[in-house]
């Protein structure tokens, strides 16, 4: 892993967020974007080398309304760049990570993207990302 990706932070309203963010960062959200396979908008913020990204759901049953609904907004997870999410995610199944995905899918931001069940990483959802081809 190369270094913090990003971190998600499920919110209820992106408007909103993204005006929250933006005073409290001092910058302006560098992207906006619909995920649909997800069924998310996103919104992304630079501070330094590491990414905020905004997620709000576009569908109830979508896996951050889920989670808004269970814990309520906050940190949804956090990503970590590597050069291939494809290889990291036979690396860390070898390490006996369990994967919700088996292969890395398309994601926000240019971004392909796979992520580890949090049951095995100390309650944290884990996301690993790569650059699409």
């Amino acid at each position: 892993m190369n270094k913090i990706e990003h971190i998600g932070i499920a919110v209820k309203d992106i408007h909103a967020s993204n005006e929250l963010f933006s005073k409290l960062l001092n910058t302006q959200p560098y992207k906006t974007e619909e995920v649909e396979s997800e069924g998310v908008i996103t919104s992304f913020f630079m501070i330094g080398e590491t990414k905020i990204e905004l997620l709000q759901a576009t569908k109830p049953d979508s896996a951050i309304a889920k989670f808004i609904e269970k814990k309520g907004e906050g940190i949804h997870h956090i990503a970590f760049g590597v050069d291939n999410a494809d290889f990291e995610i036979g690396r860390l199944q070898n390490e006996g990570f369990e994967m919700i995905h088996q292969h890395a899918k398309p994601g926000a931001d240019n971004k392909m993207i796979a992520f580890a069940h949090p049951k095995c990483t100390n309650g944290v959802l884990t996301e690993v990302c790569s650059e699409r081809p």
